[in-house]
């Protein structure tokens, strides 16, 4: 057996090691180059991707592979419809970290209402800050959040800002009933009324065709100026280079922003480096997934979906993403 596995700077010990005794494991980095990784998946069994584009060349290039094994939950990078026109499953692991990229979205929340990266900068310059209006932080009780997507990280999110926190929750989600809603606590609206009222903005959606950009500078433009925006989802739901002229000109008070359309960032060349040094910006590497809880379900759950691809099994498929419903070949729904 040889097993690929892209996406080697996100280490994956236990995998690893078990993937080892199963076959000829080959590490590659991220932004491995097309070609050569149609070169490695040209007599592989099995590859796993992380972030790495799997392309239709890629995909072509395969002659015996039996499934594609996404470690984490976006699928947009995989051309699924090649996948299938070569009968070669695709799969995720959709539930790994749902309360935790919840909690990492809500502590870039409570972050950013709190001030509390400029009161560390300022604790660590000069050892105290007095009560002055730079420092003036902001209540989540009584704040209306709106959360745009209400799967089961958006529901999390919800849950927490709600019965935790006392706000008010509204959600745009036109796959989620104003009853289902209503029996979680949450209100049901369309994008245009939670822009006008939320005080935070959370994305929680999945990224394809229709929500690309969903945020763009006519949403931005919509919110409220004391209003923030948080994702943890996708980078390409937001027009980021509208973002970037929205918070550089005070048209929104805030950011807390754990993904990008392209990753990894850098301090100078990149459409979002002009947010480096903010106060009102906080960013993180795309590591909201990233605790020693979630790291153990993920290898758990994806060593169990290589051992059935690699046994000529059907690959079980719990995500309900129609493009990952919409195979016939080599899997099995859960």
């Amino acid at each position: 057996m040889k097993i690929v596995r892209t996406d080697r700077e996100l280490q994956t010990p236990r995998l690893d090691a078990e993937l080892r005794k199963r076959g000829a494991l080959v590490l590659l980095p991220d932004g491995v180059d097309e070609a050569a990784l149609a070169g490695e998946v040209a007599d592989a069994d099995l590859l796993l991707m992380c972030y790495t584009p799997v392309t239709a060349r890629v995909i072509g290039a395969a002659t015996r592979l039996k499934a594609i094994v996404k470690y984490g939950v976006g699928i947009d990078a995989i051309d699924i419809p090649a996948a299938m026109a070569k009968g070669i499953p695709v799969v995720n692991i959709p539930e790994y970290a749902e309360e935790t990229v919840a909690e990492g979205a809500f502590a870039l929340m409570i972050g950013l209402l709190k001030r509390i990266v400029p009161l560390d900068r300022q604790m660590q310059a000069e050892g105290w800050a007095w009560p002055e209006p730079r420092w003036l932080g902001a209540d989540i009780a009584g704040k209306t959040v709106g959360i745009v997507g209400l799967g089961k990280i958006g529901r999390s999110f919800a849950r927490m800002a709600g019965q935790g926190f006392r706000a008010r929750v509204i959600a745009c989600d036109p796959g989620v009933s104003a009853g289902e809603m209503a029996a979680l606590g949450v209100e049901k609206a369309d994008l245009p009324t939670l822009l006008a009222e939320a005080d935070i903005v959370s994305l929680h959606c999945t990224l394809n065709d229709t929500t690309r950009h969903i945020i763009g500078a006519a949403e931005l433009a919509a919110m409220k100026p004391a209003a923030i925006l948080i994702n943890t989802s996708r980078g390409a739901l937001v027009d980021e280079a509208a973002l970037v002229a929205a918070l550089t000109e005070g048209r929104i008070a805030g950011a807390g922003l754990d993904v990008f359309s392209a990753e990894p960032l850098g301090r100078s060349g990149h459409v979002m480096s002009p947010l480096f040094g903010l106060p009102n910006v906080l960013m993180l590497p795309h590591l909201t997934f990233y605790t020693a809880e979630a790291m153990d379900r993920l290898e758990r759950e994806t060593l169990d979906r290589c051992d059935e691809a690699l046994s000529g099994r059907p690959v079980l498929v719990t995500s309900h993403d129609p493009r990952l419903r919409a195979q016939t070949k080599g899997v099995r729904f859960g």
